[in-house]
């Protein structure tokens, strides 16, 4: 408002307007043949709740108004909103007690209303029969910038909250990187209400989403004098009896990263299938059905370690011989849940690993979070306490340095939830930090550039048909989309 020289009420008419049109234009063909019953607190949601309304009166729309009685004065632009339906007739309802809750039909638009970002404790009384109410309907709901009953920054298990098919938000919350969240929210569409770049530049903030622009900036240029022992040489122990497509998923994530050299460690039952199917990689073989012992040369500059290795007796050897090298590595899959197992490896692993757990992994090394937003305090917790680096996978894939910071992925789908993706990853980073990029760099662009494949892979294939192997194929064209 400062730097457009804009009211509160003109930013909340910018709200409703850009909410009106997506409404029109996206979702309901037949929503002339429908009710919108607008539920309305009396903050600003419930403001931009009756400058909604206002302006799906005047496109013709049935429009019904429902404005709860809670006790709570009107905010000024709420009042502002209510004299400006005068003249247009509009049906408002005041909701006092659960006798004046409204019928819905299978039909009617429901629009939530009711509160914000604003509220600071659960929902009770009416508000919170209101909820259950809207929840039990079979309408259609959309939540206006948050579900109401929920709060941007706690977790939102065992909550009264609005239960939407779709949120039209201002501006992200964190609650919405939450997976426990998704039911309340629905399909998430930012809209654009023309908020002023600068503040969030200028804000010192610990959690970030990544961006094209911020990935873009992070990619070091390749000279035209290169050969292939500029990029590094990285060893990938990966890969046992049963569990070879692992290693090569990960052999391939690496070369498709920009690096040079790779060795990839093996059992030799797994030796004709890498030799075979990815002929770029050179074989050292390490046991006959599961990975025994390494033996690490001293010009490495990183190591990827866990992919199909299986839960063998002779990891713990495996993971402490490793541990001892200097070298910069990515710990993923069963090395993890090897950790997991024996617990006093933790202590040993060197300052500056990346680890890359899903959220069954992180449980079993560092214990049982009540929700989403205690896992990721838990993570925040530990990368400070072990000085490393915690790649907690996921839709919104969460980066934490040990220093606090929190970057969250915003490319990948539900089609990558699929067998072989973190395999792709941990080449990918491995890669990155042979390449000298540093650990921090290495995990937020591997996670853009990964779920960036992905992305395109299921515009292709669909995200049912999606395979590791169409996001392996896709991650030239995530390269070249990247650096266009």
């Amino acid at each position: 408002m400062e730097h457009n020289n804009i009211s509160s009420e003109e930013l909340m008419e910018k709200a409703a307007a850009a909410s009106t049109q997506w409404l029109i234009k996206n979702l309901f063909p037949n929503a002339a043949l429908s009710d919108y019953k607008i539920i309305c607190g009396k903050g600003n949601n419930g403001g931009d709740g009756l400058a909604i309304a206002r302006l799906l009166i005047k496109e013709k729309y049935s429009v019904k108004i429902f404005i709860v009685e809670i006790g709570s004065k009107e905010s000024k632009d709420f009042i502002a909103n209510l004299k400006k339906l005068q003249g247009l007739t509009p049906e408002i309802y005041f909701i006092k007690s659960k006798v004046d809750l409204p019928l819905f039909e299978k039909n009617d638009i429901i629009i939530d209303a009711l509160f914000g970002t604003g509220l600071n404790k659960p929902l009770d009384e009416l508000p919170a029969i209101i909820v259950k109410h809207i929840n039990n309907s079979k309408s259609e709901v959309v939540a206006i910038d948050i579900p109401s009953g929920m709060m941007c920054d706690t977790t939102s298990k065992e909550l009264t909250v609005i239960q939407a098919g779709h949120t039209l938000s201002f501006s992200q919350k964190l609650a919405f990187m939450m997976a426990e969240n998704e039911k309340h929210t629905g399909q998430i569409h930012q809209i654009d209400i023309g908020l002023h770049p600068a503040f969030a530049l200028s804000e010192n903030c610990q959690i970030e989403i990544t961006e094209h622009l911020y990935i873009k900036s992070l990619i070091k240029p390749r000279s035209s004098f290169a050969h292939k022992g500029t990029f590094g040489s990285a060893a990938i122990i990966a890969g046992s009896y049963g569990m070879m497509g692992a290693a090569v998923l990960a052999a391939k994530g690496y070369l498709r990263s920009g690096a040079g050299k790779l060795t990839t460690h093996i059992p030799s039952c797994g030796y004709n299938i890498m030799q075979t199917v990815v002929p770029e990689a050179m074989c050292k073989i390490s046991g006959t059905h599961f990975i025994d012992a390494t033996d690490l040369p001293n010009d490495l500059d990183a190591i990827g370690i866990g992919p199909g290795i299986g839960r063998n007796e002779s990891n713990t050897l495996v993971l402490q011989s490793i541990f001892r090298s200097g070298i910069k590595m990515v710990i993923d899959a069963d090395a993890l849940n090897t950790i997991g197992l024996n617990k006093t490896l933790i202590q040993e692993i060197p300052e500056g690993t990346v680890i890359t757990p899903h959220p069954k992994e992180f449980e079993r090394i560092f214990g049982m979070a009540k929700n989403d937003f205690h896992r990721l305090n838990m993570a925040i917790e530990n990368a400070a306490r072990y000085k490393i680096y915690i790649l907690l996978k996921g839709h919104h894939t969460a980066i934490i340095s040990p220093e606090g910071e929190v970057y969250f992925n915003n490319t990948g789908n539900s089609g990558m939830a699929k067998p072989g993706m973190g395999d792709i990853l941990t080449g990918l980073i491995t890669g990155l930090l042979a390449q000298q990029y540093s650990q921090k760099e290495a995990c937020i662009i591997a996670a853009y550039l990964n779920g960036l494949a992905g992305d395109i892979a299921a515009e292709l294939h669909s995200q049912q048909a999606l395979t590791a192997i169409d996001v392996i194929n896709c991650l030239g064209q995530a390269w070249k989309k990247l650096l266009d």
